[in-house]
């Protein structure tokens, strides 16, 4: 009898262990499945999120913005006598601005400066360079900039390359631009907007200028400070 009671006791116990060992080796089975469910989820979304950002890249499209004339201001400086530095602006800018967000480098400008409102706040001085002494405005009423090659230089920066026809002479200068700002809409409801700044610099003597050397500086800065607007689809 001692002998069968413990037998059955043994009997007891393997049972009991045999339903551990399956409880432990169902749980892991059950782990392991939400692990693999979990993975499948995680895939699922990063691949969801891929499609979202190529779906993003593939619908960025080529703009095309106007040059607000209201908003837009075409500067300039020039030495006079070598000791102080003459400042103005032509008051009136208009053109377009080809950009594409996803390739900047795709960036055109086709600009024009109504030479004829060129301002250095003395009367007498803007007459001299309107004549033919200077710009001769009444032959050469406008100053145009028609871009051919654009490069990415760096954070925030091309380098547009086109060719500025001043006093009826073309050459070709590089503009450094910042990156556009980020277009914002129009508090007004006039569409989408966003800026830009642009400097170079030219010789003037190279567009035929010539008048007054040594009194006139040959160098002349020209900073563009552009506002840029087009419809809101």
């Amino acid at each position: 009898m001692g002998g069968l009671q413990k037998l059955s006791y043994d009997d007891s116990n393997n049972g009991a262990a045999d339903t551990f060992n399956a409880n432990i080796k169902g749980e892991n089975n059950t782990s392991m499945s939400d692990n693999r469910h979990k993975n499948i989820l995680t895939k699922r979304v990063l691949l969801a999120l891929v499609v979202l950002g190529l779906s993003c890249v593939c619908t960025a499209e080529t703009q095309t913005w106007q040059i607000d004339p209201n908003h837009t201001a075409a500067q300039f400086s020039v030495r006079h006598l070598g000791i102080s530095t003459v400042r103005g602006q032509f008051e009136k800018t208009s053109g377009t601005v080809v950009f594409d967000p996803s390739d900047p480098a795709k960036t055109s400008i086709d600009a024009t400066i109504d030479a004829t409102t060129f301002n250095s706040r003395v009367q007498m001085r803007d007459n001299d360079v309107r004549s033919p002494h200077f710009l001769d405005v009444a032959k050469y009423p406008t100053i145009t900039f028609k871009s051919t090659r654009t490069e990415v230089a760096g954070a925030g920066i091309f380098k547009i390359t086109g060719d500025l026809t001043i006093h009826g002479v073309t050459k070709q200068v590089v503009l450094e631009v910042e990156a556009p700002s980020q277009p914002i809409e129009d508090p007004m409801g006039k569409g989408t907007r966003m800026g830009a700044n642009a400097t170079t610099k030219i010789n003037r003597n190279d567009f035929g200028i010539t008048t007054m050397p040594g009194i006139v500086g040959d160098e002349i800065q020209i900073v563009l400070d552009v506002e840029l607007t087009r419809p809101t689809k």
